[in-house]
């Protein structure tokens, strides 16, 4: 019955006091809208702990403006010319620093006990490792229009136009998204999200920095050059500063999704199976 009912002569009428109406069950929230309460929850974190914004704002308008007008000179001859190789770089190095904070928010909550509330509603399962993907997403975001925005103002010209810029931030993305998974599992096996950051930083800056984000590996030593060039890192920049100036190769955007696709397939299970024995 709704909230009127018939009497015998068949005109309606309101329910008795104190007697209760029978309605239809609300339709089951779907898997998409779980997913977009948790990215916002995600969203709303940046005016509940501001240091995390702090961090997105400053660490990457610090690095570019450091980076270019302290080794532009000496590595290309003026800070101009450095900044056209070094901001898709630079974009590659905040997407992966940033996605450390998807291992140190997941620790965050589990350490709080919200991990088991969410277990006790009636949600899909993996809504809470898709909030954190989405609010990755935004913090890549928000993160590469900073960069990109001081590098425009600073005299840097994407050769390719919007297009190319688009589909950069798609691949920065996908980056961030398949980096996103080891730290996530780091987050699940330490106990603080401060060894989170230890351990995360301290898997990821070889990586960073021993990669064609800041120079030419030609002028690097023969061991360390072989290692650059097989470097993931070096493969996802390549491809970036392809696209940003219009001659990137399917066979380099081939080689920039390999690592991230690679780490999705492997790690993704383990996260699951992680989150479930918790």
């Amino acid at each position: 019955m709704n909230d009127m009912a018939l009497d015998r002569a068949g005109v309606t009428v309101a329910p008795a006091p104190g007697r209760l109406a029978r309605v239809e069950r609300p339709p089951r929230p779907s898997a998409l809208s779980n997913a977009l309460v948790f990215g916002w929850r995600a969203v709303l974190k940046f005016r509940h702990v501001p240091e995390q914004l702090f961090d997105l704002v400053m660490t990457p308008i610090m690095f570019t403006l450091l980076f270019t007008f302290v080794f532009g000179g000496a590595l290309a001859g003026s800070p101009r010319e450095y900044l056209q190789f070094f901001l898709p770089g630079i974009l590659v190095q905040t997407v992966i620093f940033n996605s450390v904070y998807s291992g140190v928010g997941l620790c965050t909550d589990l350490q709080k006990g919200l991990f088991d509330r969410f277990r006790s509603l009636p949600i899909w399962s993996l809504a809470p490792f898709a909030g954190l993907m989405v609010g990755d997403i935004l913090r890549h975001a928000i993160a590469g229009g900073i960069i990109l925005g001081i590098g425009l103002l600073l005299g840097y010209r994407p050769e390719a136009g919007v297009p190319g810029v688009v589909a950069g931030f798609l691949l920065l993305f996908v980056v961030g998204f398949g980096v996103g998974w080891v730290f996530m599992t780091i987050g699940l096996l330490v106990s603080t999200p401060m060894t989170v950051m230890t351990f995360g930083f301290t898997f990821i800056f070889p990586l960073v920095f021993a990669s064609n984000i800041s120079v030419n590996p030609e002028t690097m030593p023969g061991w360390l050059e072989a290692f650059v060039n097989v470097n993931p890192v070096s493969h996802i920049t390549t491809a970036l500063r392809g696209l940003f100036g219009g001659t990137v190769t399917a066979g380099q955007v081939g080689l920039a999704l390999l690592a991230p696709a690679a780490l999705t397939l492997l790690l993704a299970p383990v996260v699951l199976a992680l989150y479930r024995r918790k």
